[in-house]
């Protein structure tokens, strides 16, 4: 892919998220959308423009508001932005965050067991030391 393409598809993601961020007059789109990537075809025709919405549950009605507006959006950013051929945009729901998030939430569980499971270990370890040195007479040491 060319220097030329990741251009334009960063133009095109600034473009998309600025108009989207000022809100769509459509009561399907809710919640918080952000545009994480945007996909141009090798003849700049068209362009997939992936987007995040939170909460998860809005994410399919929203894009189907969005998807909706798209003619427009595709006007309001070829009015800002300077391109010999306005490519034709199609809004797809990004999950990559969610499954990013799951991933994290799934690890950060793993540590918080483990630490448990230290804890619980060294809690054995000294209680068993204590006891061996009760059991030989000795003072436990600190």
């Amino acid at each position: 892919m060319s220097t030329h393409s990741h251009q334009i598809e960063s133009v095109l993601l600034r473009s998309v998220q600025d108009v989207l961020s000022r809100g769509l007059n459509d009561p399907r789109v809710r919640g918080l959308v952000s545009v994480t990537k945007v996909d141009v075809s090798p003849d700049y025709a068209e362009a997939i423009v992936w987007c995040s919405v939170l909460p998860h549950e809005h994410g399919d009605l929203s894009i189907k508001g969005i998807q909706h507006a798209a003619a427009w959006i595709r006007r309001t950013v070829a009015s800002r932005v300077s391109l010999r051929r306005m490519p034709k945009l199609s809004f797809r729901l990004d999950h990559s965050l969610k499954k990013q998030a799951e991933v994290l939430s799934a690890i950060n569980e793993g540590r918080q067991r483990d630490e448990e499971l230290r804890q619980e270990s060294s809690d054995e370890s000294s209680d068993a030391a204590t006891d061996q040195s009760h059991e030989q007479g000795q003072e436990p040491m600190s």
